[in-house]
């Protein structure tokens, strides 16, 4: 059955989709939960089973495998629920019969159920024919679930190191696995051989002879390349990648993995080229792998998705997508943050969000991992961590712990944005007897790390009133640039309306095409590295830079040709498109003659 929706919500932060399946699956729609804080999960696990009247057992952290556990039992607890809401829409009662409408309602226009729905009701609401309708017709939405593979931290027990499959995210993984669910674990962050072999050892990952998977994969990439590599990687293990998620690498939200300057139009343009090919040479490596294993091959081929997301903002670009791209689903993220009806964000936090303008929303590296991360000026957990360095104490009191990954003073590994890192670095920093200047800039890269992995889940704790003696009250958000052209908090229909043009939740007339927006901020990342290393650039640095501006340039070329092609869509912003083109190509040149002109 194919999808209900042509969008889906993808993962936002760590607390702020914890629960939009129970928000938004009842009406088909896709969303995806956050597997870092097992902490988080237990808490609103505690809280859900006292208001759904369900038996509580408190997972605690003396408990064997307790990290595992807690995300198995927290998914279960959502499987049921999503479940329960769902049969009560089809089970259409005199009650409950404006859940169906709402549910159609959602829906677009052009949708099969949507249609027969109405010719259904035309004559009148008969219950008993629209229940038998619904329970044939009606889909509940995924209940997916996201690891980053790099946060996948070392585990002791009194300075013991533990195997590696009580490791963060292989923790996690299993904790999936062991669940209920029949959806999809989508992997961000990059590659992790030993996490992807770790895979192999649950069957639930693996195809039956009609081709079922019970636990779809999906890989979360910026390019090409990275999908064929990954793919094979995990197909010569007998696992299948049922999806290909392509996120643009600066226009997003959260981390921003920056490509080599390849530009989202692009990318698609390779997959669409490409897709046959990449299904077809990795289902062979596939095949031969369940056979070496003894298990049964598919008897038909399997299919591959393939979706996009990053930045897409109206109707118009959504059908562009899936259209001329030919994709399966478009993701809207950094819009649903203003939705409290699909995700989870503490009032705070919402209302600055939705003030925010393009000047509060920057690239920043904040981030503990090394990643550049999108962030919003003036959120709490920066205003927190900006009175610490007052007070002469940077740092954070690291209560979670999730990206302790650094080994540089302690086997166990530090977080760096933790205090106990910071003043060991900054006391090796002390030693190292540089210039006031030169000085001042390393302190500068030290006390910048953030708590990020506890900001990015406190929201949830401030919109239900949970415990957060050890969090704090500091909330990080991670937006994407796209965040800055809405300003309405939004109802679930208001923003399932925008997506499918019933209605324009964009009250500024100045929103830039996302292809655009998305090359403006890559030249902008350009301009940027260029100014760091023109004082002292290296071959190595002076290749990447020409690579980028070379692959960047490549792009506007094909946006080019692209739009000038466009008979029916894009009409209206084509002028302006194609002039900010130029504009483009003539700061691209500008930065050719800069590099070269470095010695």
């Amino acid at each position: 059955m194919h999808k209900t929706h042509s969008f889906h919500i993808p993962v936002m932060g760590i607390g702020f989709t914890i629960d939009s399946p129970l928000k938004v699956a009842q009406y088909g729609m896709d969303s995806v939960i956050s597997l870092v804080d097992d902490i988080l999960l237990e808490k609103l696990r505690k809280m859900y089973s006292e208001q759904f009247e369900v038996p509580y057992q408190e997972i605690t952290n003396k408990m064997d495998d307790f990290r595992a556990k807690r995300i198995t039992s927290y998914l279960n607890m959502i499987h049921e629920q999503t479940e329960r809401k769902f049969k009560a829409i089809k089970n259409v009662t005199l009650e409950k019969s404006h859940e169906i409408k709402e549910y159609i309602s959602m829906l677009p226009d052009y949708s099969t159920i949507k249609k027969e729905f109405e010719k259904l009701t035309s004559n009148g609401f008969v219950f008993s024919e629209v229940k038998e309708w619904a329970h044939q017709n009606l889909k509940m939405g995924s209940v997916d679930v996201n690891i980053m593979t790099k946060i996948d931290k070392d585990n002791y027990i009194k300075k013991e190191q533990l195997p590696a499959e009580y490791n963060d995210a292989h923790a996690a993984l299993r904790g999936y696995a062991n669940s209920n669910l029949s959806s999809s674990l989508i992997l961000s962050a990059g590659m992790n051989p030993r996490l992807y072999r770790y895979m192999s050892q649950f069957d639930d990952f693996f195809p039956t002879a009609t081709g079922c998977i019970k636990k779809k994969i999906i890989l979360k990439v910026s390019d090409y390349r990275s999908a064929l590599i990954q793919g094979k990687f995990l197909a010569k293990m007998g696992l299948w990648v049922s999806e290909y998620r392509i996120e643009s690498g600066l226009n997003c939200g959260g981390h921003a993995f920056a490509t080599d300057g390849f530009l989202l139009g692009p990318v698609l343009e390779e997959f669409k080229e490409k897709k046959a090919v990449l299904t077809e040479s990795i289902q062979e490596l596939l095949n031969q792998a369940l056979k070496e294993q003894n298990r049964s091959a598919p008897e038909t081929n399997l299919e591959i998705k393939i979706t996009a997301q990053g930045g897409v903002g109206t109707e118009e670009e959504q059908r562009f997508l899936l259209d001329y791209y030919n994709i399966d689903s478009v993701g809207w993220g950094s819009p649903f943050l203003l939705v409290p009806e699909a995700t989870t964000v503490d009032k705070k936090t919402l209302n600055k969000l939705a003030a925010a303008k393009e000047e509060d929303l920057y690239l920043s590296d904040i981030s503990p991992l090394g990643v550049p991360f999108n962030n919003l000026k003036g959120n709490t957990k920066d205003a927190e961590k900006v009175l610490l360095i007052e007070k002469n104490r940077p740092g954070s009191s690291c209560p979670s712990k999730f990206i302790s990954l650094n080994k540089e003073f302690k086997e166990t590994g530090m977080c760096t944005a933790s205090r106990e890192y910071q003043y060991l670095k900054i006391k090796k920093l002390e030693s190292q007897e540089l210039s006031s200047e030169a000085h001042q800039q390393q302190y500068d890269k030290i006390i910048e790390k953030s708590c990020i992995c506890v900001g990015l889940g406190t929201s949830a704790l401030l919109e239900y009133d949970l415990d957060r003696k050890a969090e704090g009250e500091g909330v990080s958000v991670c937006p994407g640039p796209n965040m800055a052209y809405y300003s309405k908090i939004m109802s679930l229909k208001n923003m399932t309306d925008h997506i499918y043009g019933r209605a324009n939740m964009i009250s500024r007339t100045d929103r830039p095409n996302m292809f655009i927006k998305e090359m403006s901020i890559y030249i902008e990342y350009l301009q940027n590295k260029l100014e760091e290393v023109k004082y002292s650039m290296d071959t190595k640095q002076r290749r990447y830079l020409s690579k980028f501006r070379k692959n960047l340039e490549a792009g506007i070329h094909y946006y080019a040709d692209l739009f000038l092609k466009q008979k029916e869509l894009f009409i209206e912003g084509k002028e302006e498109i194609l002039k900010a083109l130029k504009r483009s190509e003539k700061i691209l040149s500008l930065i050719e003659i800069e590099i070269e002109s470095i010695k």
